[in-house]
């Protein structure tokens, strides 16, 4: 039994999700009411203990283990959802290398001085006559005490020499007070403070661990007028978004996170009652920042200042966006029948308007209901990409209008709805006054996914495929279903990991079969989930070959099990036809078997109904039909001679 099998042996799936949803007891199962979107009417959220599995039948129409349900529940990352979950099982990781765990200490130490630096600064700010200056300072900003509090807020005393001489008397040694950001060294070697005069602003990653601090001036004649740590082993602004350690659960309790440009714009609206609010610290929005965010949401809103500089940080942050979010691949004909690929961003982006020489604290201030109405009239980002660049342009100028053109096309190509993309084409044409037609030429070319690098393994040539294939593991004696689901997904995976180009062959042959692509959702074990999003990612980038690639971006505590199934096909040769059929194969297995049980879960949520609520009895019977016919097509392409011939 590894580490993952025995936090799951010891933690009861029924303890974890009883902590915010109230569950009634039907039969074998327990059932209650989805905690990640609102619906009060029917249970339709079911806990089954003897798999320890969930789903939801409602609008997220999600499920998983234990470890995706506090993945989803608490905005964490595998990682981190293993780590609390072993301690609360008691369960001891592998452990770690000296060198980390060394690195590890040295974290923890600085992260304690910098949580006795915190309240020295917030000492200072209401029990030192020189802090009243910094208190009445956010008070006139419209903050209350308790808010000023919430956020841990102080300030830096005059002097270049009279914050540190204190954490020295406290045992620190100068090395730390260097390495923490809070002292900086002369070339004489002496020691000055970093922050002097200044209101601070505690800054916590995602966790809420203390990594650094913003400084904001208070006499005018300093600069510059916001000063942050420097880059430290903890520090780095461009992976830190402010306020996220306190806005994570909003942003997932209302799925949708909004971006603002400073501290004081997120302090403020959180004030008022609007908690979903985070801030990049002075830098163009990041990919790591984007990446935290996109694990509680895809509903993003940037709220960037509205004067020019504003302007370009939000079409930088749309760029990055574009670049970093998750992308679903269509499969598409061209206009010659030829099939190729085409990746839609699975996010939806929107643009707020400020009003001119306005912050979001200042909005809030005035009147907290304005705040609501901007967020809510947010445009779409073709939209707003459409009239930021056309406003104060000469449109009749060629030149002028192909360089719109060329930055608006690639936006409206990643909106995933064909109607959405047509009609923002001819909003697009109309701008620019221009036959719809000539925008097409400018429209981006599908690339086809090229491989650079040469493969990682060489194939047996004498190999014969997979040892064990998908029949002998569906027709194993004395197994249960869970143990076949999670072999055919091992088998799987064994094979996309070893050679991930297979995915785009494998999402071809699902595409003719009029089948969805190959997703996670086809796996119901998050750690396969966790491999699958590598193995598709290795895909996306020309630095290393993909094996290498997956085991650097698959958490530490999985590697065993990684290098394991990777080992399982080392034989495997992916040239061979039968190879993909296999695979295709174990999929729609796997397909076959979770509708099954979809569909049998929802019979039971239906003698649950009854007669009390018609509108879910026709919302469940509508599911049935669909998976209905989702079997059927399964059952067709495994009925195909391809497959029949590969048996």
């Amino acid at each position: 039994m590894n580490e993952i099998e025995e936090i799951k042996a010891r933690l009861d799936i029924l303890d974890i999700v009883s902590e915010n949803v109230q569950l009634k007891r039907s039969g074998k199962n327990y059932t209650g009411f989805c905690p990640f979107h609102a619906n009060t009417r029917t249970p339709a959220f079911v806990v089954w203990p003897d798999t320890g599995t969930w789903r939801c039948f409602g609008e997220c129409n999600d499920g998983g283990d234990i470890f995706k349900y506090v993945m989803k529940r608490e905005g964490w990352d595998f990682p981190e959802a293993l780590r609390q979950l072993a301690a609360r099982a008691g369960v001891e990781l592998r452990p770690r290398t000296p060198a980390e765990t060394a690195l590890r200490e040295e974290h923890h130490n600085l992260r304690q001085l910098l949580e006795k630096a915190t309240t020295y600064f917030r000492h200072q700010l209401f029990h030192n006559p020189e802090g009243k200056i910094a208190l009445d300072y956010l008070h006139n900003r419209g903050l209350t005490d308790k808010t000023i509090e919430v956020f841990e807020l102080g300030y830096a005393p005059k002097g270049w020499e009279t914050s540190f001489p204190i954490f020295l008397e406290k045992g620190h040694s100068r090395e730390d007070l260097i390495a923490a950001g809070l002292a900086s060294e002369r070339e004489d070697g002496s020691l000055y403070d970093r922050f002097r005069h200044r209101v601070i602003f505690p800054i916590r990653d995602g966790r809420g661990r203390m990594t650094g601090y913003g400084a904001r001036a208070i006499d005018p004649e300093d600069m510059p007028k916001y000063l942050n740590s420097p880059q430290t082993v903890l520090f780095d602004k461009s992976n830190l978004l402010y306020g996220l350690d306190k806005a994570r659960r909003s942003i997932r309790d209302e799925d949708q996170a909004v971006i603002v440009e400073g501290y004081l714009d997120v302090i403020g609206p959180y004030q008022a009652g609007y908690t979903n609010l985070v801030s990049t610290m002075g830098t163009a929005l990041t990919e790591e920042q984007l990446r935290q965010i996109k694990r509680l949401t895809r509903k993003i809103i940037l709220a960037l200042d509205a004067d020019a500089a504003g302007e370009q940080a939000t079409l930088r942050g749309l760029q990055v966006a574009r670049q970093t979010l998750d992308r679903q691949t269509e499969m598409v004909f061209d206009a010659r029948g030829l099939l190729h690929s085409e990746a839609r961003l699975q996010a939806d982006i929107r643009v707020s308007t400020l009003p001119e020489g306005k912050d979001p604290d200042e909005v809030v201030l005035e009147d907290p209901a304005l705040w609501a109405e901007i967020i809510n009239k947010a445009r779409p980002i073709v939209a707003h990409v459409m009239r930021t660049l056309a406003e104060g342009q000469d449109i009749n100028d060629p030149k002028i209008k192909t360089e719109i053109a060329q930055q608006v096309l690639p936006l409206i190509q990643d909106l995933p709805n064909a109607i959405e993309r047509d009609t923002y084409l001819q909003q697009l044409a109309r701008l620019l006054k221009v036959d719809e037609r000539s925008l097409h030429t400018l429209r981006p070319k599908a690339k086809t996914p090229t491989r650079r690098r040469q493969p990682q393994f060489q194939p047996d040539p004498d190999a014969r495929g997979p040892q064990v294939t998908v029949e002998k593991l569906v027709s194993m004696p004395g197994a249960g279903q869970a143990h076949m689901i999670n072999k055919l997904e091992e088998h799987c995976l064994s094979v996309l990991m070893r050679q991930p180009e297979l995915i785009y062959k494998l999402n071809r042959s699902l595409k003719e079969a009029d089948l969805t692509p190959l997703s996670t959702d086809d796996f119901q074990n998050t750690v396969h989930q966790e491999f699958l999003a590598a193995a598709v990612q290795s895909l996306d980038q020309d630095d290393l070959n993909p094996v290498s690639f997956e085991l650097d971006h698959i958490p530490f505590e999985l590697l065993e099990k990684a290098e394991r199934l990777l080992e399982s096909s080392k034989k495997v040769n992916p040239a061979q036809d039968y190879v993909l059929d296999d695979v295709l194969r174990a999929i729609l297995r796997l397909r076959e078997t979770n509708l099954q049980a979809s569909n049998h879960q929802i019979r039971f949520l239906l003698e649950e109904v009854q007669e009390a609520n018609p509108d879910e009895i026709t919302r469940y019977n509508t599911l049935i039909q669909q998976n209905v016919l989702k079997l059927l097509r399964i059952h067709k392409a495994l009925a195909s001679p391809s497959m029949k011939a590969a048996n």
